[in-house]
Protein backbone atom coordinates (compact mmCIF):
# COMPACT_ATOMS: atom_id res chain seq x y z
CA UNK A 1 0.00 0.00 0.00
CA UNK A 2 1.20 3.49 -0.73
CA UNK A 3 2.01 6.20 1.79
CA UNK A 4 1.74 9.84 1.23
CA UNK A 5 2.45 12.26 3.77
CA UNK A 6 -0.71 14.38 4.73
CA UNK A 7 -1.34 17.14 7.38
CA UNK A 8 -3.92 16.96 9.47
CA UNK A 9 -6.68 19.59 9.97
CA UNK A 10 -5.40 19.83 13.31
CA UNK A 11 -1.73 20.66 11.99
CA UNK A 12 -2.85 23.07 9.39
CA UNK A 13 -1.28 26.47 9.29
CA UNK A 14 -1.65 29.58 6.98
CA UNK A 15 -3.00 29.12 3.50
CA UNK A 16 -3.92 25.35 4.29
CA UNK A 17 -6.31 25.92 7.25
CA UNK A 18 -7.66 28.37 4.75
CA UNK A 19 -8.54 25.77 2.77
CA UNK A 20 -8.98 23.09 4.92
CA UNK A 21 -11.90 25.09 6.85
CA UNK A 22 -13.16 25.72 3.52
CA UNK A 23 -13.60 22.11 2.51
CA UNK A 24 -15.14 20.98 5.90
CA UNK A 25 -17.43 18.30 5.47
CA UNK A 26 -20.78 18.19 7.74
CA UNK A 27 -19.04 15.50 10.13
CA UNK A 28 -15.94 18.07 11.16
CA UNK A 29 -13.29 17.39 9.04
CA UNK A 30 -11.70 16.80 5.30
CA UNK A 31 -11.88 14.22 3.19
CA UNK A 32 -9.01 12.00 2.83
CA UNK A 33 -9.15 12.65 -0.80
CA UNK A 34 -8.23 15.93 -0.30
CA UNK A 35 -5.94 15.52 2.20
CA UNK A 36 -3.42 13.76 0.22
CA UNK A 37 -2.74 17.10 -1.87
CA UNK A 38 -1.86 19.01 1.75
CA UNK A 39 1.92 19.29 0.86
CA UNK A 40 0.38 20.92 -2.71
CA UNK A 41 -2.01 23.89 -2.43
CA UNK A 42 -2.31 24.08 -6.07
CA UNK A 43 -3.20 20.49 -6.88
CA UNK A 44 -5.46 20.06 -3.90
CA UNK A 45 -7.92 23.04 -5.35
CA UNK A 46 -7.67 21.19 -8.91
CA UNK A 47 -8.50 18.27 -7.92
CA UNK A 48 -11.71 19.71 -6.03
CA UNK A 49 -12.45 21.90 -9.15
CA UNK A 50 -12.29 18.41 -11.06
CA UNK A 51 -14.72 16.61 -8.46
CA UNK A 52 -16.53 19.30 -8.36
CA UNK A 53 -17.04 19.43 -12.41
CA UNK A 54 -17.47 15.68 -12.66
CA UNK A 55 -20.39 15.57 -9.75
CA UNK A 56 -22.26 18.55 -9.88
CA UNK A 57 -21.23 19.77 -13.56
CA UNK A 58 -24.17 19.60 -16.79
CA UNK A 59 -23.82 16.15 -17.39
CA UNK A 60 -26.58 13.71 -19.13
CA UNK A 61 -26.21 11.99 -15.57
CA UNK A 62 -27.86 12.38 -12.22
CA UNK A 63 -26.38 12.94 -9.04
CA UNK A 64 -27.72 9.66 -7.63
CA UNK A 65 -26.66 7.93 -10.95
CA UNK A 66 -22.85 9.51 -10.73
CA UNK A 67 -22.76 8.88 -6.87
CA UNK A 68 -23.48 5.50 -7.96
CA UNK A 69 -20.81 5.18 -10.52
CA UNK A 70 -18.36 6.67 -7.96
CA UNK A 71 -19.67 3.34 -5.35
CA UNK A 72 -18.40 1.20 -8.10
CA UNK A 73 -15.52 2.04 -8.73
CA UNK A 74 -15.02 2.63 -5.19
CA UNK A 75 -15.65 -1.38 -4.92
CA UNK A 76 -13.86 -2.07 -7.48
CA UNK A 77 -10.39 -0.78 -6.87
CA UNK A 78 -11.07 -2.02 -3.02
CA UNK A 79 -11.17 1.60 -1.45
CA UNK A 80 -13.54 3.20 1.64
CA UNK A 81 -16.03 5.45 0.26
Amino acid sequence: MAWIKIIQEHEATGKLKEAYDKLLEPWGGVDNILKIHSLNLRSLWAHFELYKTVMHGRSGLSRAQREMIAVVVSAANRCHY
